[in-house]
């Protein structure tokens, strides 16, 4: 027997989230992280939590995607890769920072191969909090970019 889906998620969606109809590809770009994340990320996309049922789906390319799902401190070598992947995505486009690090470095601020935060380098439209984020966060958050 299936549980009932829960409650819609709370009106703070994105502005750029709704042009998106409820249906959001992502890209997920992994800036310089543990892996910490990456393990939830799969939980999140998983049976258990199945990200997928709110219209939320992972895409292979950028130029396929409508948001970005960042991981990780933005290390020196990434920086510009992740800039360029920003780039490719076509508008109207997300950038979803998840995990401590992605949101202001975590226990890497100040490492000598950071190069900052993801929204030093692209600018951000939600964040999601952890370290590592559980998998109902991150379902959480996708869910307010897709309204569902």
């Amino acid at each position: 027997m299936a549980e009932p889906a829960p409650l819609p998620p709370a009106t703070d969606q994105p502005p750029a989230a709704a042009a998106l109809a409820g249906s959001v590809q992502i890209r997920h770009v992994d800036a310089g992280s543990c892996n910490g994340c990456e393990v939830e990320i799969g939980s999140a996309f998983g049976p258990v939590y199945d990200g997928e049922r709110y219209g939320a789906r992972l895409v292979a390319s950028p130029r396929h995607a409508d948001a970005l799902l960042v991981t990780g401190v933005v290390t020196r070598n990434m920086a510009e890769p992740l800039r360029r992947t920003f780039e490719a995505v076509p508008a109207p486009k997300l950038v979803v920072a998840v995990g401590d690090c992605a949101r202001n470095c975590g226990v890497f601020a100040g490492a000598y191969g950071v190069a900052g935060a993801v929204g030093d380098i692209v600018p951000v439209d939600l964040e999601i909090a952890g370290c590592p984020p559980r998998p109902e966060a991150i379902v959480d958050g996708l869910r307010k970019l897709t309204g569902r």
